[in-house]
């Protein structure tokens, strides 16, 4: 009877140790694929699929149903957290750079049909004007749980809900305590730890700009305990009837498409949130304009690849940006 029982505590105690896996889930999520690495004793796929489908049911615009949607089209809707803290970061980052970064500049973008196909279309003066004067994201006030805004203004996260997404996965590991991962929804990641599997810390490469949509690596650095996202201007771009080439950031002051040789921009920041939505605003705002903002937040480290007046690539490293 002892012997029976020893031995059945042997095996609770078994049955307790379970053994560190490295997992590596990926998938589709938010109209691009994502991938978590991590060493952990379980799969938590379902709990990323859980929390996916939450931030997707508050912004994206995709979704008739979402927060973001029942907001764009006037309808009274009780405000989530989630969107409570994308739009706390986003006023803050729209104030620290003078409206460069401005999620209801959405109007005009869809208005310029930056869709992957065809050329800029003409538009009309008035027509931008009046689309015009519901941009500016200093109208758009949270009070409490519910949204103020401009009847007919049109909110749009896209270029920081990703980083966003990214963060909160990072979080849910840390909850667990997860050490060691990586996190990358459509190219912003985020890391903590290093990769136990090769014994180095997490490598990340950052892509050449390449116009005729072939991917290749032009730098690879080494991330630890910090996120980066990259926005490039070299993917969606149209083509006007002189061969400017456009990119798809709009100028919020103007409407305008940015006339701009900044191909890629990659921003290092403690979460990826931030790192989304700078790598964005630095697009609109211009080198001269990118380094002098930069002296006064020695907290991102920036890369500019620029395309030079000999119509070559050129990388610009800012405020300690690795240069391996």
């Amino acid at each position: 009877m002892k012997r029976l029982a020893i031995y059945f505590l042997v095996l609770i105690y078994l049955s307790c140790q379970q053994k560190t896996v490295n997992y590596k889930i990926s998938g589709s999520v938010f109209g691009t694929t994502y991938s978590v690495i991590y060493d952990a004793e379980m799969d938590y796929e379902k709990q990323f699929d859980s929390l996916f489908f939450v931030i997707n049911s508050s912004m994206s615009t995709y979704i008739p149903n979402s927060v973001i949607s029942k907001i764009n089209r006037n309808e009274s809707v009780i405000i989530d957290a989630h969107f409570k803290n994308v739009f706390a970061a986003s006023k803050d980052i729209f104030i620290e750079t003078n409206g460069a970064f401005d999620p209801t500049i959405g109007i005009v973008v869809n208005a310029w049909d930056f869709g992957p196909e065809g050329k800029i279309l003409e538009l009309d003066s008035l027509k931008l004007d009046s689309l015009m004067q519901f941009v500016g994201f200093n109208k758009v006030r949270l009070n409490s749980d519910k949204l103020m805004k401009v009847k007919g203004s049109y909110l749009d996260f896209n270029a920081i809900a990703k980083g966003y997404a990214v963060d909160v996965i990072a979080t849910f590991l840390e909850q667990e305590n997860i050490e060691n991962y990586l996190v990358e929804i459509g190219g912003e990641i985020r890391s903590s730890g290093q990769n136990i599997e090769k014994g180095n810390p997490w490598n990340v490469g950052i892509d050449e700009p390449n116009f005729d949509g072939s991917q290749s690596i032009i730098k690879a650095i080494g991330l630890k305990n910090e996120a980066m996202a990259t926005s490039g201007t070299y993917r969606k771009f149209k083509v006007d009837a002189k061969g400017n080439r456009y990119a798809h950031i709009i100028d919020t002051k103007t409407g305008y498409p940015s006339q701009t040789n900044i191909l890629s921009v990659s921003v290092l920041a403690s979460d990826c949130m931030t790192a989304d939505a700078y790598a964005t605003a630095f697009q609109a705002m211009g080198v001269d304009k990118v380094r002098t903002f930069l002296k006064s937040h020695p907290e991102l480290k920036v890369m500019l690849i620029i395309e030079n007046e000999k119509s070559e690539l050129e990388s610009l490293l800012l405020n300690g940006f690795p240069s391996e």
